[in-house]
């Protein structure tokens, strides 16, 4: 998980040009906002999300988070259109003054935009609040890094699924190859990352990339939606301390990781939410959380 984050308002989430935000009680919905572009991921994108990501995980009134997309697809991954001319130029913007000359000085450079823009998925994953991805249309490339970065995904019929990096040959360089393998059987991330083809939304529910399929889109957001209020209403400190030794669970044992559990739990369930919990099922009532 990433490092503790100071509390902030929800007046203080960073505007950008290419993304939006929508509160609905203790749901955020992220919205990639490019519809004109398909929603590529140009240079803005990668310094905007990491900064909004990490203003509503530090957001004591948001429990839960969607990442949707306006327009006819989720997104048709990094805009080659705005970063061409910086790949073609190993890893040097050419519109940029005083640039690394040297061979060595332009591979350091790319080096750390790439070392960057990984940090923009990342984000995602290191948010302590749940991420749903809510996946329609075209989903390619930098989507995939996207979506495998989140903690569930969901699917429309029409979305459609590529690792596409293979095909304009390059690796997929910002999360796809560390993630996918955890979600999906490693043969079949082999097949669809050497291949680079396209696939489509019941053989992404079959393989395990999604948990849902929806008939269409406006289905989509509303299941994603439910799922996310559902997690809302439970405690935030239960469902971020799940989220926690999930995350601390990866590459540790069994052993390891139960006695991160208790640790956790010796920690925090001595809490105002737990009290809550206990009284609210012996008064037969909801129970009303705090986080506290």
């Amino acid at each position: 998980m990433g490092a503790t984050l100071a509390a902030v308002k929800r007046g203080d989430i960073p505007s950008s040009d290419v993304i939006s935000i929508e509160f609905d009680g203790h749901v955020a919905t992220l919205w990639l906002d490019r519809p004109e572009r398909r929603n590529a991921f140009a240079q803005n994108f990668w310094t905007d999300l990491p900064l909004v990501m990490d203003a509503l995980g530090a957001d004591d009134e948001t429990r839960a988070i969607v990442i949707a997309a306006k327009g006819e697809a989720f997104t048709v991954g990094i805009d080659l259109k705005a970063f061409g001319p910086m790949f073609m130029n190993g890893g040097v913007d050419p519109e940029v003054e005083h640039q690394p000359v040297s061979e060595v000085g332009r591979r350091k450079a790319l080096y750390l935009a790439i070392k960057a823009m990984q940090r923009t998925f990342s984000s995602i994953q290191d948010c302590p609040k749940p991420v749903i991805a809510a996946i329609h249309g075209y989903c390619l490339g930098a989507g995939i890094d996207l979506i495998t970065a989140c903690d569930i995904r969901y699917a429309s019929r029409d979305a459609v699924f590529s690792v596409r990096e293979t095909k304009i040959a390059m690796v997929a360089d910002v999360g796809t190859l560390q993630r996918l393998p955890r979600i999906v059987d490693p043969g079949r991330v082999a097949e669809i990352v050497y291949t680079g083809r396209d696939f489509g939304a019941d053989e992404a529910l079959e393989m395990g990339l999604v948990s849902r399929v929806s008939p269409d889109g406006a289905t989509l957001r509303r299941r994603a939606h439910e799922t996310a209020v559902a997690i809302a209403e439970n405690s935030p400190l239960a469902v971020q301390g799940a989220k926690a030794v999930l995350a601390a669970g990866e590459g540790s044992t069994v052993a390891e990781n139960l006695d991160y559990t208790a640790l956790w739990n010796a920690a925090f369930i001595q809490s105002n939410d737990f009290i809550e919990a206990t009284m609210a099922f012996l008064q037969k009532r909801p129970p009303e959380f705090t986080g506290d």
